[in-house]
């Protein structure tokens, strides 16, 4: 059985000022860690990971902090299994988020053809938040190293956006005589 291999960093930085804390944090979950307790966290491992940790721990050090870069298995399959649960689980947190944007945005097109308002304007806004979700959507993707059970939900609810969009487009070009 081969064994998937992370990275485990562990850190510890001073508590103020509070800003550096939080800039790390982010950093890290923008990568796609998996925080196991406060000051320690997994990824998978790959060259970028490796690459974006050691310039982390250089940051770490200039905030006067300490760091620790290993490389690291699972100790037998029911402990990959947990880590393996929890990398899905940040995601299936993030699709989930997506997913109420996706139903916020299908609100928000439903009110203005309900409301008749077939504007430019109005299509502009909608295919602009469209390609915002586009873009959130590609980010969460791009996180989603094991596969969490909701991405292909998010695809589809993402569809169902562009559907929505296409049909709105179609009725604001209709009332503007452009499909005739």
């Amino acid at each position: 059985m081969e064994h998937i291999t992370w990275l485990l960093l562990t850190y510890k930085v001073p508590p103020e000022p509070a800003a550096k804390r939080v800039a790390l944090w982010r950093k890290l979950k923008g990568m796609g860690a998996v925080y196991l307790q406060n000051g320690v966290c997994l990824l998978p491992k790959t060259d970028d990971h490796i690459r974006r940790l050691k310039m982390l721990e250089n940051d770490i050090a200039e905030a006067q902090g300490e760091a620790v870069i290993l490389e690291t298995i699972a100790l037998d399959p029911g402990q990959e299994a947990k880590v393996l649960t929890r990398f899905k689980a940040a995601r299936d947190d993030a699709y989930a988020e997506f997913i109420d944007k996706c139903d916020d945005f299908e609100r928000e097109v439903a009110k203005e053809v309900t409301a008749g308002h077939f504007t430019y304007a109005e299509l502009e806004e909608n295919d602009v938040d469209l390609k915002k979700l586009q873009g959130w959507l590609a980010k969460i993707q791009k996180l989603d190293f094991y596969g969490a059970d909701r991405a292909d939900e998010a695809k589809e609810r993402l569809a169902g956006c562009v559907t929505v969009l296409d049909d709105y487009a179609r009725r604001v070009f209709d009332a503007h005589d452009e499909n005739k």
